[in-house]
């Protein structure tokens, strides 16, 4: 249950960092905190309490053993996240040079 509650208080901190900062590196912290609620969502949810390895030997009954796939997808979504995440700083770093600032709307009006 704890799992569950620190998920939803990741993602909510996501989605106020997404909706509220005007800032965008604060942005993109957001996408991490987000991404990273999603990610302890998608684990407590294939988690068996006592559950063993997915691997069957003689005497494991298969409602004891803990679901891969779960497993399997966070780590394919972490090494997305992180290259989204390094793809992300460096169009920062960009916008930054050629504006000289970070603020979302300064970016937007001087765009026009």
């Amino acid at each position: 249950m704890i799992f569950y509650m620190a998920s939803a208080f990741l993602i909510a901190i996501g989605l106020y960092a997404l909706m509220a900062k005007k800032n965008l590196i604060k942005m993109i912290l957001g996408i991490t905190f987000l991404d990273s609620g999603v990610n302890l969502l998608l684990i407590s949810l294939g988690y068996i309490n006592g559950g063993t390895a997915p691997i069957l030997l003689n005497g494991v009954k298969p409602g004891e053993v803990v679901d891969p796939l779960p497993q399997a997808l966070v780590l394919t979504n972490i090494v997305i996240g992180v290259s989204v995440t390094a793809l992300a700083l460096s169009v920062v770093i960009r916008v930054y040079k050629h504006y000289k600032t970070l603020n979302s709307d300064k970016v937007r009006d001087m765009k026009w």
